[in-house]
């Protein structure tokens, strides 16, 4: 994606009895909602029957739009195996919806997404909804799903708005997480357990102690 470029994105809510979708636009620093609905197959059809209508309407919804990328929640919960089970499989059919346009697929978990438009993790379904309607400039952006993968399109625009050849964008399943570790200019401390690469690639030198630090020698570069 060219920075300052126009980006459509897809946001997805998946879920075998309704799944949200939302097709945000970025241009100018601003947001505009392209489309948004929620695909309810019906919870008295088989579960391949159910799939397969939410894999025709995300078709139609990529053909009509023609989005850059797909921004898709992560599963973090479910009620019990079985109910796992079907959300999986609901999620891996608007992945293959959006894969099979060519469009890459990106993840992210529901505290992300929350963070993203209202700032908070913990934010709920509700404070959610003000947030994505406050960002968009519109009054009512749909139900409770559309408005959740409206929050995913969001969330992964956000994390793009920086240039191209300094973000490297690429999707999140394929980047590793990482944690910051601050370098001190002294010698590690003693005892401390996976120092960081940064750390052990550029160990700390220790200058030589003056002949007259007497009883002080040998504390050089050892924090307290």
């Amino acid at each position: 994606m060219r920075y300052g470029a126009p980006v459509r994105v897809l946001g997805i809510d998946p879920g075998s009895r309704h799944t949200g979708y939302g097709v945000v636009e970025s241009k100018g620093g601003r947001l505009k909602l392209l489309a948004c609905g929620t695909l309810s197959p019906g919870e008295g059809l088989p579960i391949a029957s159910r799939l397969a209508a939410i894999d025709r309407g995300l078709r139609e919804v990529v053909t009509r739009l023609a989005p850059e990328a797909a921004s898709v929640e992560e599963v973090y919960h479910a009620v019990n195996a079985r109910s796992a089970l079907v959300l999986g499989q609901a999620r891996g059919v608007a992945m293959v919806a959006a894969a099979s346009a060519s469009i890459e697929v990106f993840e992210y978990s529901a505290s992300e997404i929350k963070r993203a438009v209202s700032g908070s993790g913990r934010a709920g379904k509700e404070q959610v909804a003000r947030m994505v309607a406050m960002l968009l400039g519109v009054e009512a952006p749909g139900d409770e799903h559309a408005c959740d993968a409206i929050a995913a399109a969001i969330c992964h625009l956000n994390r793009t708005r920086i240039p191209a050849s300094s973000s490297g964008a690429k999707p999140i399943e394929a980047l590793p997480a990482v944690k910051s570790a601050t370098v001190s200019s002294g010698a590690p401390r003693r005892g401390t357990r996976g120092a960081s690469a940064m750390q052990r690639a550029r160990p700390a030198v220790i200058p030589p102690a003056p002949a007259t630090a007497g009883r002080r020698q040998g504390r050089v570069g050892t924090k307290r």
